[in-house]
């Protein structure tokens, strides 16, 4: 079985990610292989460089500042990066959830919903936390001011509409609750599988 993880940013997806593989379970987290492909790719690696201009690399590292600044502000590009990327991430995942000897895996995705990438899942889980609790997190963790969190907070769609959406929802706001959560929803989709 495959099952989403998802959620906004700041809502503690890796948090919940690294609970979930402490009892046992694959976890492929889309971000950094992503990351990893881009560079690794010689195929991602062309194109992007086709698409960008050769700035997109210093020497054999992705210049992430030169490719955010593009597509941050221009959603076309952005839509032809993921274009690029998402596929192999995708081809990726499903090799390497085959195997995977578990009763099902988690992919651990920020962008999910958004994408309407849904449908790939059996299960989805979505990760929410108080807003103001999300805001500082990003702010400890990247170093940014309140203002650029609240942009990209309304970039991706609300909690309360992929909540909707959504089959199982871990509130992050207290850890011991938050590893309560996850324990019942790992006996869901523990008892939902057949060996």
């Amino acid at each position: 079985m495959i099952v989403g993880l998802t959620g906004g940013i700041g809502s503690g997806k890796s948090t919940v990610a690294n609970f979930f593989r402490a009892l046992g379970v694959p976890v492929y987290d889309s971000d950094s292989e992503a990351k990893h492909l881009m560079v690794a790719s010689e195929t991602i690696r062309n194109s992007i460089i086709s698409l960008f201009g050769p700035a997109s690399y210093e020497g054999q590292k992705l210049n992430k500042t030169y490719l955010s600044d593009i597509v941050f502000n221009d959603s076309d590009k952005l839509e032809q990066l993921n274009a690029i990327v998402h596929p192999a991430v995708r081809k990726h995942f499903l090799n390497w959830a085959k195997v995977q000897n578990t009763r099902y895996v988690l992919q651990e995705t920020a962008l999910l919903f958004e994408n309407n990438l849904q449908h790939h899942y059996d299960k989805v889980i979505l990760v929410t936390a108080p807003k103001t609790l999300r805001i500082r997190r990003v702010m400890k963790r990247d170093g940014v001011s309140e203002t650029d969190v609240c942009a990209r907070i309304d970039h991706q769609l609300s909690d309360a509409i992929k909540s909707k959406m959504a089959d199982f929802i871990v509130e992050n706001a207290d850890l011991y609750e938050t590893q309560k959560r996850v324990a019942e929803i790992h006996s869901k989709l523990v008892g939902q599988t057949t060996a």
